[in-house]
């Protein structure tokens, strides 16, 4: 126990910026839920056992007209598919079984990944437990703000608007970081010209799917190259 809470002492700051972001999205969550009247249980229980920002929000329509369930299961497998290319990288860093790894896989989400291989925790954090914390504390923000959309929502009078912008300051910052940490920049520049190139011939709806899968193939082929960059620069360095 006192190791876990040396692990969530460690993650907490690392996820303020998730949490900016995901309280005041998930209050707009629960504003629509509130909206198409789903009470407060409703909108917890999508929050918990869902947990997929864009899944959530197109749920409020599927939901409102009641689509059918296959058609429902499809569109979210759709909109989730990129974690499938999350998942093969989490393989050998999540515990090999028990109900932590149920749970990590259920709450991986794209910020949440960003922060795990983002950030190496000190010797004295466990990182299993780190993992855990990081992904409790960003799921605990968008409950929060999706029950506080919906029993409060219309209350707030605030303009929130640009507020989602910090976790794409997050991912700004931790991109840096990991260019910064890494001697071998060649995952970085293959996904960022692979990036670029499929956005401008597919354009913006288009593009996330094959960029993933292209990235995914060009990292396998470039893998010895990478671990011997990394490898060589490590042994320069020290």
């Amino acid at each position: 126990m006192k190791n876990l809470m040396k692990a969530f002492q460690y993650a907490f700051p690392k996820t303020i910026p998730v949490m900016a972001g995901y309280i005041f999205l998930g209050i707009a969550y629960g504003l629509l839920m509130q909206d198409a009247g789903f009470g407060i249980v409703w909108t917890a229980v999508c929050s918990l056992f869902v947990y997929s920002g864009t899944a959530q929000f197109l749920g409020v329509s599927l939901l409102s007209v009641g689509a059918p369930l296959l058609q429902t299961a499809l569109l979210t497998f759709i909109l989730s598919f990129r974690h499938f290319f999350y998942g093969f990288s989490m393989i050998s860093r999540y515990p090999e079984k028990g109900w932590m790894k149920g749970y990590l896989i259920h709450s991986l989400s794209d910020e949440t990944y960003a922060l795990i291989v983002g950030s190496n925790p000190p010797d004295y954090v466990d990182q299993k437990n780190y993992y855990f914390a990081v992904s409790f504390l960003d799921q605990m923000y968008w409950v929060i703000g999706s029950v506080a959309g919906a029993s409060v929502g219309s209350l707030i009078t605030i303009d929130l608007t640009g507020i989602d912008f910090a976790m794409t300051a997050l991912f700004a910052v931790l991109v840096v970081e990991q260019w910064k940490s890494r001697k071998c920049h060649t995952p970085a520049l293959i996904g960022a010209g692979v990036s670029i190139l499929m956005l401008l011939i597919l354009g913006p709806e288009q593009f996330l799917i094959p960029t993933l899968l292209i990235v995914t193939l060009l990292l396998i082929a470039f893998r010895k190259h990478i671990s011997l960059q990394e490898d060589g620069g490590a042994d320069n360095h020290a």
